[in-house]
């Protein structure tokens, strides 16, 4: 395991002990579910990318089938200037500093 003989492992354990102590079970609990976390991450991701690798198979295959003639393109509405120039609705009065 990782290349260690087990005096490198007695060594590593008597100073997992010293440094925990009383709390090294619950290290110990704390890194297996890191671990788990992980892996569960991990496996997460795999999904992923085994699902996006797969999606554009099928894609292609649903363009193929399509008819060319349908087009999705997007139409922007047409243009229409106004009938006639725009007013106010409120009449300007002239102002005291004209005056």
């Amino acid at each position: 395991m990782f290349g260690l003989g087990p005096i490198e492992m007695l060594i590593v354990g008597v100073i997992a002990v010293l440094l925990f102590g009383n709390r090294l079970p619950e290290v110990g609990r704390s890194i297996g579910r890191s671990l788990m976390e992980f892996k569960k991450g991990m496996r997460d991701i795999q999904n992923e990318v085994d699902s996006a690798v797969n999606q554009p198979q099928h894609s292609q295959i649903s363009r193929a089938v399509r008819p060319s003639d349908e087009s999705d393109e997007p139409t922007a509405p047409k243009f229409e200037p106004p009938a006639r120039e725009p007013f106010d609705a409120v009449p300007q009065q002239p102002s005291d500093a004209a005056v």
